[in-house]
């Protein structure tokens, strides 16, 4: 997937942005996500004038920034998610109530 998102950069001019432009746009969508989150499971109902948003398709794009900002930072996310695993499953293995009874 990064592989991907690099090409579609690489065609612009602009390039990538400076890490701080993308915290930027990564923190506004969040905040589109967490829009989206209230309107769906939250109390707050959205305006008629309001564009139907899912939950889903801000993910999207949050997952998409973020690729962006890794890219840009030379970091791979598949080798960050190992690493990440690898400490939730070791620190955080007994930390819920688990199915199996462990």
């Amino acid at each position: 997937m990064q592989k991907e998102v690099d090409q579609y950069i690489q065609q612009f001019k602009s390039g990538y942005f400076t890490p701080l432009a993308q915290t930027a746009r990564l923190t506004e969508e969040i905040g589109e996500l967490a829009r989206e989150v209230n309107h769906y499971y939250g109390e707050k109902q959205k305006k008629a004038t309001e564009a139907p948003n899912t939950v889903k398709e801000e993910l999207g794009d949050v997952l998409f920034v973020t690729m962006i900002m890794a890219n840009s930072l030379d970091i791979d996310l598949t080798e960050v998610f190992e690493k990440n695993m690898k400490k939730f499953n070791q620190r955080d293995r007994y930390r819920f109530e688990r199915k199996d009874n462990e």
